[in-house]
């Protein structure tokens, strides 16, 4: 036994020595590549970690940089809970009725308009498609003042019609529209061709065909839609005049020290930490199907 473990071990080495000189350059851009991309998510894992540590540490010592809270205490997070207005649950119920509502409907309007760039033919469309991609390139602070004017007089700058004017803004994007089109674009047409040989109309081929196998692309575009609305300041700010209406990003405003001249830092890392909760279960539940309709809906131009 010791002498055949011995005599393939050295085939083993003589077959690693073997490998071409390509192949083995090969395995080592692997591992830098591994090592750097390591590095650079260890990288980008240390903010959340300052916030969750600064979070238990006093004001004075939450402007030192010291790892290790001293003294630790949740007074921080105690703060967050008991002197914000409105409270903290009432931020996030504020944040999650719009950010879920935007989601739906980007998801319902995106795959709706991605499907008719990517399917149908008709006058006009490859000009509408880039005017699609054009509001890609216009800033918000652009289109603030004609927007809100416009929200103005259909009266949804005033009392509860405040939330619908906030989603009216964010109902569609450009974005979920593109990666919805570029999706539709890498399926066979002959999935469409059989539907339609069947007697589906294009409603019904896109309702009950096409619709289902766009799983990856809707799952990337509502873990897209559902962090920027979540984590949306400048349309709230904007809108939102009653403080009960109040989503997280516009509420984390409130921790100023007295007079405005600081931060109250501890309470606002824990607010932040809280805050990114919802983020991290939605990507760790479809983080699969999110990769996997990012890679996808680039396969086709």
């Amino acid at each position: 036994m010791i002498g055949r473990a011995a005599t393939s071990n050295r085939k083993g080495g003589a077959v690693a020595a073997e490998l071409p000189v390509g192949d083995r350059g090969a395995i080592w851009r692997r591992r830098i590549a591994y090592a750097i991309l390591i590095g650079y998510a260890l990288l980008m894992f240390v903010p959340f970690a300052w916030s969750v540590i600064t979070s238990f540490k006093t004001l004075p010592d939450s402007v030192r940089l010291t790892i290790i809270p001293q003294p630790f205490t949740l007074g921080g997070w105690e703060y967050a809970f008991t002197n914000l207005t409105p409270p903290l649950p009432r931020l996030f119920f504020n944040s999650a009725i719009i950010a879920v509502v935007v989601t739906i409907t980007n998801l319902v309007f995106g795959s709706m308009a991605g499907y008719a760039f990517a399917r149908l033919r008709f006058r006009g469309r490859e000009v509408l498609f880039l005017i699609v991609l054009a509001t890609l390139m216009i800033p918000d602070q652009l289109r603030l003042i004609p927007v809100y004017l416009l929200l103005n007089f259909l009266g949804l700058t005033k009392g509860v019609l405040q939330y619908a004017g906030v989603m009216l803004i964010l109902a569609v994007s450009g974005t979920s529209i593109f990666l919805l089109r570029q999706y539709f674009l890498s399926i066979p047409r002959e999935i469409e061709e059989a539907a339609r040989m069947d007697g589906a109309g294009f409603f019904r081929t896109f309702w009950q065909v096409m619709l289902p196998l766009a799983g990856p692309a809707l799952a990337a575009v509502a873990i897209l839609q559902f962090q920027g609305t979540w984590n949306g300041y400048f349309w709230p700010l904007i809108i939102l005049q009653d403080q009960d209406q109040y989503t997280l990003p516009v509420g984390l405003s409130q921790f100023r020290l007295a007079g405005g001249m600081g931060t109250n830092w501890p309470p606002l890392m824990a607010t932040v930490v809280m805050a990114t909760i919802p983020i991290l279960i939605l990507y760790l539940f479809f983080q699969r199907y999110f990769v996997e309709g990012i890679a996808a809906s680039g396969v086709k131009g």
